[in-house]
């Protein structure tokens, strides 16, 4: 007797189309997308310029609405949400880490954290805050504000945050773009580990292969379709994917 193991999907897109404008001008940005982010997992989403990744993100994570097609968080079909109930599901279910630290610069590394908890008016859970502090590493920067930390130290803040809520996934869209590459490199280790060590999943859509060589997969892009999916990726063989991309001059 053979046993199957289904993972569920924290997040999906199904025959996903997203057209900016119309008419000669129309662009059409995902062309007929399917794609499952597992839960528990950590998937890196990457393509040339202009392949969809950062559409088919914001799409994904409600940020943005399809064309056609479906997006769901869970078992929820984001399509079906008015912008009410829209807004509470982005707050309560899923996170976000930017290229832009986003964080309040009048605000403690510790309050920053807990601050979308504050906004909805939830405690939240207090020890699992306390242990994403240890995480991330800054216990001993939590009365700090923005300005006195370097910013992978402001990065690790953004990541603790997105997670406080113990969202069903976590978007980061080019996390490491601001960051040299020493702290990219320690930002994206810390990603792994909170998915290894609290079962949360991520989708971080980048352009860089050693940034993707930390995830568990990378799904690949081109002109709006998904072309390829890679398992355990190396920054090697993820550039070698890539180069199957470039335009001979």
């Amino acid at each position: 007797m053979t046993t199957t193991t289904v993972t569920r999907a924290a997040a999906r897109v199904v025959d996903a189309v997203k057209v900016y404008g119309g008419g000669d001008t129309a662009v059409r940005a995902l062309d007929g997308v399917s794609v499952d982010f597992p839960a528990g997992r950590f998937t890196a989403i990457m393509g040339p310029s202009g392949s969809g990744k950062s559409t088919l993100m914001h799409c994904a994570a409600g940020l943005d609405t399809l064309t056609s097609g479906t997006a769901r968080i869970g078992d929820t079909d984001l399509s079906t949400l008015d912008d009410r109930r829209l807004t509470l599901l982005r707050r309560d279910r899923v996170g976000f880490v930017f290229q832009a630290f986003n964080l309040v610069p009048t605000l403690t590394v510790a309050e920053n954290i807990t601050l979308p908890l504050d906004l909805a008016g939830r405690r939240g859970d207090t020890e699992w805050v306390d242990a994403l502090i240890d995480v991330v590493g800054l216990r001993d920067r939590l009365h700090h504000r923005p300005a006195e930390l370097s910013g992978g130290q402001q990065q690790r803040v953004a990541v603790a945050r997105a997670f406080a809520g113990r969202p069903d996934v976590v978007f980061a869209d080019e996390p490491t773009g601001n960051l040299d590459s020493r702290s990219g490199g320690e930002v994206l280790g810390l990603l792994g580990r909170t998915v290894r060590q609290t079962g949360r999943t991520v989708v971080m859509v980048t352009h860089d292969p050693v940034a993707a060589a930390h995830a568990d997969e990378v799904v690949f892009l081109a002109d709006g379709r998904l072309v390829d999916r890679m398992d355990a990726p190396s920054a090697d063989k993820v550039l070698d994917r890539m180069k199957a991309f470039e335009v001979p001059s």
